[in-house]
């Protein structure tokens, strides 16, 4: 559960950018110079948009690898802070600070931290990111929207993360994030309001008569 809490954690920061974001490539590893012109204009508008959201709140559901959901709430702010506080009985608390991810477990009194930038999410965590940054692996579209995957080039973040938006008006609707041993977390934004978000909900630090989670 706190490995899919991570995936959802780093996942979650995303609305904190991501400029370009490219094409209906069949490979892993594409890069934008493959795009096409249609692709690029999409991508493109995708990152005017996340660009755009400095900060919002909402509710969400997450889907794990096992089927389990749980759902919570979430805020998040740019550059790279973001909250997930689940609904009980869960008891699980995530919080991303702009240079760590942390997870609290208040049932089971555990603590577990790790850096962001290992997420595959670090890829749109910044003030202004470029495409160029990532490796995208594909962009499909359906009747109402479109999706595009991608991963880090540098190597440090394990896995990809695919990224859903709506169209009319362009929205994020969610992500899945596949880590580095293909576990899968899927999240849907069930809400998503723009708005002013106080910085103390991004610090998490380690509660009193916890223990390090164990891996």
């Amino acid at each position: 559960m706190k490995r899919n809490a991570l995936a959802l954690l780093a996942a979650a920061a995303l609305a904190a950018a991501a400029p370009a974001l490219p094409s209906l490539a069949q490979s892993r590893g594409q890069t934008s110079a493959a795009l096409s012109a249609t692709d690029r204009q999409l991508v493109e508008r995708a990152g005017a948009y996340l660009n755009s959201l400095k900060s919002a709140r909402g509710r969400f559901t997450q889907t794990d690898a096992n089927g389990r959901t749980t759902t919570g709430s979430y805020a998040l702010k740019r550059p790279g802070k973001v909250r997930f506080e689940y609904d009980r009985p869960s008891g699980l608390l995530l919080v991303a600070d702009g240079r760590n991810a942390s997870i609290y477990d208040s049932r089971l009194k555990t603590f577990e931290q790790t850096p962001l930038n290992r997420s595959p999410l670090s890829l749109f965590l910044s003030n202004n990111i470029s495409v160029t940054k990532g490796s995208i692996s594909s962009v499909t579209r359906s009747n109402n929207g479109f999706a595009f995957s991608a991963r880090d080039r540098g190597g440090l973040a394990d896995g990809y993360v695919t990224l859903n938006f709506a169209e009319n008006p362009l929205r994020l609707t969610g992500w899945t994030v596949v880590d580095g041993q293909r576990r899968t977390t899927r999240v849907r934004l069930n809400t998503l309001t723009p708005g002013p978000v106080s910085d103390s909900l991004f610090v998490l630090n380690r509660p009193a008569g916890t223990r390090t989670a164990a891996r």
